[in-house]
């Protein structure tokens, strides 16, 4: 389990069976997002690039992400699903769906309405949540201070 700070410069890890803390690690830029495949980390940092890196956070290869040939900024919240990176857009009702071998955005989760109007308070902010359950397939999404978490099944946009 890996946990970056935002502004702080850290990275945590800890066991994810047990939840122990293992180890911190000086983390050379802001914190946005971070998720792994089983071998590598990738991770955000509010910028059009995703940052791959290996066990000691040693940058290896940068992602520059690219949806119809334009750079997509803005990439926080990662999740690896099915050999592709999803990243919510910040501040945005779009997760991307980017395929880590060459950046390209592959699909679009189109998040609007997501999160009912009569469940929005003054608390309630952006989208910023996904989850993957690899046991059962299932994948879950929210976002800061909602007062819900959303099992979600992706469907074709007619």
């Amino acid at each position: 389990l890996f946990i970056l700070t935002w502004t702080n410069r850290l990275a945590f890890e800890y066991d994810a069976a047990s939840l122990k803390y293992v180890k911190t690690y000086k983390y050379p830029r802001e914190g946005w997002g971070i998720t792994t495949d089983g071998k590598n980390l990738y991770a955000s940092d509010g910028s059009s690039y995703i940052y791959v890196m290996d066990g000691s956070y040693q940058v290896t290869r940068r992602i520059p992400v690219r949806r119809d040939g334009r750079s997509v900024r803005r990439l926080n919240e990662l999740e690896y699903i099915d050999g592709k990176i999803w990243a919510n857009v910040y501040v945005s009702d779009d997760i991307v769906i980017i395929d880590p071998s060459d950046g390209k955005v592959v699909g679009v989760v189109d998040c609007k309405g997501l999160l009912p109007a009569d469940l929005y308070t003054e608390d309630t902010d952006v989208l910023n949540g996904i989850a993957y359950d690899e046991r059962t397939g299932k994948i879950y999404l929210t976002g800061k201070n909602w007062p819900e978490l959303y099992e979600v099944k992706l469907a074709r946009k007619k």
